[in-house]
């Protein structure tokens, strides 16, 4: 029993320890962006989707692990302008056939694995949920002073969005929608 609760000790010490540390730095989602491009056979569109909350943590100042909550409701498309497909578009992006919001109105990614490449910037894989859907990702990250920035390709049909996709669906023509889109993001702490 004595040997349990001197484990129990060290165990707790070794968390503090770890967690005193870490340094959790609160992204502010008001002046954080998620930038997205759907591409499409004639063209694309793109748009923004803003942040519920997020941190990055770091130790002995060297980025360490991340972890964001995405507002799925807040998907806009910024290429068209009200009354040219507008209301239109955000609707179906919203809507079952694509990010289903009523349901799943929320995204989230967390850093599993964070690794330096160079000054400043380090090679994420994360687990990105869409639709309770999750897969893993991987993504470089720039963090300079109170910022970072960073490029994610996603391919939407790995969370079940498989509207107008040409691996699911035969003779789409023009109509057919890429699997992947992009997304830039710029996070201010």
């Amino acid at each position: 029993m004595k040997n349990l609760k001197t484990l129990a000790l060290v165990a707790f010490v070794a968390l503090s320890t770890t967690l005193v540390s870490a340094q959790g730095k609160n992204i502010d989602a008001t002046k954080s962006s998620i930038k997205w491009v759907g591409k499409k056979v004639t063209g694309q569109h793109e748009g923004t989707v803003n942040f519920k909350n997020g941190a990055l943590f770091f130790k002995d100042n060297k980025l360490t692990k991340g972890k964001f909550l995405v507002d799925m409701t807040t998907i806009q498309v910024t290429d068209l302008k009200a009354g040219e497909g507008k209301e239109k578009l955000e609707g179906h992006l919203k809507a079952d056939d694509f990010f289903g919001t009523e349901k799943f109105a929320t995204a989230t990614i967390l850093f599993t694995k964070v690794t330096p490449k160079a000054n400043g910037v380090y090679t994420v894989t994360a687990n990105l949920t869409i639709k309770d859907k999750t897969n893993p990702v991987t993504f470089d990250i720039t963090v300079k002073a109170n910022t970072a920035t960073a490029n994610l390709v996603v391919d939407r049909t790995k969370y079940d969005i498989k509207y107008g996709s040409g691996s699911f669906f035969d003779n789409l023509g023009d109509k057919a929608i890429s699997d992947n889109f992009d997304l830039t993001v710029s996070l201010q702490f």
